[in-house]
């Protein structure tokens, strides 16, 4: 059987409003004022030429598949073996559904972590039990989540288990049995989400068409593209590409981008498959 290579890219300086250029290491013991550093995998081709490169700048023949190329609004989480396990497993038709739950939340919380580093945050002064006056950051009030049922669902917890208090909505869309379309069947928001930044949960990206409609209906609710961040674990090039061609305001976050999407994740998850 044809194995499936990770088609993540090397981490590089993609654009983004809150990554920063990795530094040099600024030796041992840096204190605790140091910037932490998001970085994200660049989704376009390399700027540097291949040290393989002949002397007459003609660069020598690919030798495996063109970079992905859908835009700065997809963001890839730092590839690194802990999230390749959790991605084996999850794959693993052969995993127990507990070590595959366990292995998703493992996952989903990475995830969210991250998305969360893609919201506001104000600069504020604390001050510590000895007294010390220490300056930090702290989130900007107005962020909501936003699950598109069923599989949406598996993701609230990592979410509420990082905010505590946040709200959540939930949007339930199916496919119509007569044309295949996907339809909304229910939605519930908080009713000022319109103010709010959403982010909007599906583990799974396929084809794009449910999150393409989900996001139709944010935005009947005055919820503006550019304040979605859409988290999700698993993408296909199609789904992330059409959801961006429709919405190019709008943020993906995702842990791999791959051409064979695990779309077994809500039924094991739930144990229903």
């Amino acid at each position: 059987m044809e194995t499936m290579p990770c088609h993540n890219r090397p981490l590089g300086a993609a654009g983004g409003p809150r990554q920063q250029e990795e530094q040099p290491a600024a030796g041992a013991g840096g204190g605790c004022g140091s910037t932490r550093l998001i970085r994200f995998a660049e989704p376009g081709p390399d700027s540097s030429p291949s040290p393989d490169s002949g002397s007459n700048g003609v660069p020598p023949p690919e030798p495996g598949p063109q970079p992905l190329q859908i835009g700065a609004q997809l963001k890839l989480l730092p590839m690194n073996d802990q999230i390749r396990e959790l991605q084996t497993i999850i794959r693993d038709k052969t995993a127990s559904r507990g070590d595959f739950v366990f292995s998703a939340d493992r996952l989903i919380r990475l995830v969210v972590e991250e998305g969360l580093n893609q919201l506001p945050y104000t600069e504020c002064t604390v001050t510590t039990p000895t007294g010390y006056k220490y300056e930090g950051v702290k989130f900007e009030k107005g962020n909501c989540g936003v699950s598109i049922m069923r599989s949406g669902e598996a993701m609230e917890q990592g979410l509420r288990d990082c905010c505590r208090s946040i709200r959540i909505g939930k949007i339930l869309i199916q496919s119509d049995e007569e044309t295949q379309r996907a339809k909304v069947y229910y939605a519930k928001f908080p009713p000022d989400i319109y103010r709010r930044k959403v982010l909007l949960m599906y583990p799974i990206l396929s084809t794009g068409n449910t999150v393409i409609e989900a996001v139709k209906v944010l935005i009947e609710h005055g919820v503006q593209p550019s304040v979605i961040i859409l988290l999700s674990l698993f993408s296909t090039p199609h789904g992330a590409k059409s959801i961006i061609q429709e919405f190019p305001e709008i943020t993906i976050l995702t842990t791999e981008v791959h051409p064979v999407a695990p779309t077994h994740f809500g039924q094991k998850y739930f144990g229903t498959d």
